[in-house]
């Protein structure tokens, strides 16, 4: 698959590298989006790279120091369907890593009502949340100027599994998705939600992701058994920062060191 003609693939030489690389991004994106249009809207993803990204976004000193907070807008590109408080939810992670730790006020955090009962309720709110805070008009979808994506062992993406109905949703921007490896229902954003990102950047990490990346940035496009290979934006751009575990399969061409 390529990747297509505005992605960029950096393998960092550790996996402290990526973090500061993906900080370093983070702070560049917040401030160029500040000084275009006075804010910057960021979408998180959940997992343990992510966390450590804003855990030092946080509490280094240089990066904090740089970075407008009392302008910047978050949401969440998916949500397990668990109360905030649940040691799987995706917000609370972000909350603990970051959020408390900033100078922002909960006017500028837009989580996921995933502790309703009915997920498709919850995803309902979360569009109707977004329209809100984007002014958006009939057809039209939010662009987010920062996506922060990972990638699973399975090549999914946000809440966007192989083989789930969610991936051919092109009418709606959040959905309810069942997924069946974990008998569950997750809240996710939409293929063409992310796709309408003005920058993604997708952070992958460790060894059990070496075959899948190689699969999705080296083979066929199947987005229906790799999902991630879904997300290339339109008009906008986008970055692979990758792990030395998570690029070891890599071939030369495919990846420069960063």
């Amino acid at each position: 698959m390529s990747p297509g003609a505005k992605a960029e693939i950096k393998l960092t030489p550790t996996l402290e590298a990526l973090h500061r690389a993906a900080a370093t991004e983070f702070v560049s994106s917040a401030n160029d989006a500040v000084r275009q249009r006075g804010a910057f809207n960021v979408c998180l993803s959940g997992g343990s790279t992510p966390k450590s990204l804003y855990s030092l976004l946080a509490t280094d000193p240089d990066l904090r120091n740089q970075i407008p907070w009392g302008k910047c807008f978050f949401f969440w590109g998916d949500e397990r369907h668990v109360p905030p408080d649940n040691a799987e939810s995706n917000y609370r992670m972000a909350k603990e890593a970051m959020l408390d730790k900033v100078p922002i006020q909960a006017t500028q955090i837009f989580r996921v009502s995933s502790e309703l009962q009915d997920a498709a309720e919850a995803a309902r709110k979360y569009q109707q949340t977004l329209s809100e805070h984007f002014k958006l008009k009939g057809g039209e979808l939010p662009r987010f100027d920062l996506t922060l994506l990972g990638m699973g062992p399975d090549g999914h993406t946000a809440s966007l599994f192989p083989g789930t109905s969610a991936l051919n949703e092109t009418a709606k921007m959040v959905v309810d998705n069942w997924v069946g490896k974990f008998n569950t229902q997750r809240i996710t954003m939409t293929v063409p939600v992310l796709n309408n990102s003005a920058r993604v950047i997708f952070l992958v990490a460790g060894d059990d992701k070496a075959l899948p990346l190689k699969a999705v940035l080296e083979g066929p496009f199947v987005p229906i058994q790799l999902p991630i290979q879904s997300i290339r934006p339109t008009g906008g751009s986008a970055l692979w920062l990758i792990d030395p575990k998570a690029g070891a399969l890599l071939t030369a061409r495919s990846a420069k060191e960063a």
